[in-house]
């Protein structure tokens, strides 16, 4: 009890030797917790490699080109920019270069659709399943779309 009649807490002082110590060992104690070595950490998996399989079997990562008709030649995206190459999508715009078979396809003109590209559905390759490809190609036209397509398609990809 202090003069004023008021019960307080006695308060416990310590040597500063004391209070050093305690410091110091905490400091040691964060150290430690932060030293922990690389071997003694668990490692992460790393993420499958994510690619789009073109019509020669080929693994193909942002590729700037890519032959959509792989048994003519008469469609190819060309000029791809890629904004992303995620782990379930993978998004471009470009142009679509679209032969017109007028009068017969040796004899027609490529023409070009600004499209965007989209690319879904990973699943492992089955000739590599260590590696994840994408299934599905999505072809929006900004513009107009080669009759007879659709402005808005998308196609299996089973190279």
């Amino acid at each position: 009890m202090d003069t004023s009649g008021d019960v307080r807490p006695a308060r416990i002082s310590r040597p500063a030797s004391v209070v050093r110590k305690a410091a110091l060992l905490c400091a040691a104690a964060a150290l430690t917790a932060g030293a922990v070595p690389a071997s003694a950490q668990t490692p992460r998996p790393a993420p499958a490699p994510l690619v789009v399989v073109d019509c020669f079997s080929q693994p193909q990562v942002r590729p700037k080109e890519y032959l959509l008709a792989c048994g003519d030649g008469n469609n190819q995206l060309v000029r791809l920019r890629w904004e992303n190459w995620g782990p379930r999508t993978a998004t471009a715009v470009g142009t679509d270069m679209v032969n017109d078979c007028r009068p017969y396809c040796a004899a027609g003109r490529f023409r070009p659709y600004p499209v965007t590209v989209t690319l879904a559905n990973p699943r492992p390759w089955p000739e590599h399943p260590e590696i994840q490809r994408f299934t599905t190609i999505r072809l929006l036209y900004t513009d107009t779309a080669p009759a007879p397509v659709p402005k808005d398609v998308t196609y299996s990809l089973d190279y």
